[in-house]
């Protein structure tokens, strides 16, 4: 399938045109739709739910301590008597900020990183490569509890530290994806015009590999978030008393059995988004026609 997005629409005049073809593209799919409406959903969710929530997400009562769900409390109350359904509305605002941010950053600068090992290649080329082999081969979830445990928790340093390690994946990708476009002819041409490299790297390598960046970008945000969630769990995300699907599971640990209504929600709520953000990197992936099972050359 030719990608939606090549050198001649990724002008800006042509940019909403794009969109709207690629739009139509993940919408022709089901599963892009079910995609589509499930994150959709869920960042309209955390815009809006601050106005519209029941109750105060800290309001605690001795006298409403696990109560199964009713009329009052749709989603039942947790082990402090906050009502469930107000907390699960509100979790998913610092994982939505946080993450966004963060993989727009990891795209950004593990994408320019590979285009231009995939541009300059050589010996640079090889010992950076080799360098993003080691980073790949150690235990990541290790590294980010050492720097969060120094450093501390907070959006401050979760985005900083989620854009870095997870925009180390996206070198190795991007730079696959520039080796294919820096043997076409009009790079060739481009570089007989006697162009620079970051004129080449502007005009005719990055609109080239948008579509590569784009679904990278879909599945770094999705993999980011449930990394998000697994550091709240573990005590290392966002801290109490702030609504967290993470942390909200953690804390219903130990009373699913007599309780289970407190952790069903926050893990419907985050699986739903994940599963949401998945079909639409794969409708998107589709629709832009980029091969994610391709292996990146060594």
């Amino acid at each position: 399938m030719t990608s939606a997005i090549t050198n001649e629409t990724a002008e800006p005049g042509n940019a909403f045109l794009v969109l709207l073809t690629t739009l139509k593209g993940m919408t022709s799919r089901p599963s892009g739709v079910a995609g589509l409406v499930l994150v959709g959903f869920h960042i309209v969710l955390a815009i809006v739910s601050p106005a519209i929530v029941p109750y105060d997400f800290k309001e605690m009562s001795v006298h409403k301590i696990l109560k199964a769900p009713s009329a009052e409390h749709w989603f039942g109350t947790d082990v402090l008597g906050r009502d469930v359904l107000t907390r699960t509305m509100l979790g998913g605002q610092q994982a939505l900020f946080v993450t966004s941010i963060a993989a727009v950053i990891a795209v950004t600068w593990g994408g320019l990183l590979g285009v231009l090992l995939g541009l300059v290649g050589g010996r640079f080329d090889d010992l950076l490569m080799r360098v993003v082999d080691a980073f790949l081969a150690i235990p990541w979830i290790l590294f980010l509890l050492l720097i969060i445990a120094m450093v501390g928790t907070g959006s401050t340093v979760l985005i900083p530290t989620l854009a870095f390690f997870y925009g180390i994946p996206v070198i190795r990708i991007v730079r696959a994806a520039t080796h294919g476009v820096v043997a076409r002819d009009f790079v060739t041409a481009a570089r007989a015009r006697g162009e620079s490299r970051s004129t080449l790297v502007r005009r005719e390598l990055l609109p080239n590999i948008l579509d590569v960046l784009l679904v990278e970008g879909a599945m770094r945000w999705s993999w980011m978030l449930l990394s998000f969630s697994s550091l709240s769990f573990l005590g290392f995300g966002v801290t109490p008393p702030t609504s967290d699907w993470g942390l909200m599971i953690s804390d219903s640990r130990a009373y699913m059995s007599i309780a289970p209504w407190t952790a069903l929600a926050p893990v419907t709520a985050l699986s739903s988004l994940i599963i949401g953000l998945n079909l639409s990197a794969d409708a998107l992936a589709k629709t832009l026609g980029v091969d994610r099972a391709q292996k990146a050359p060594v």
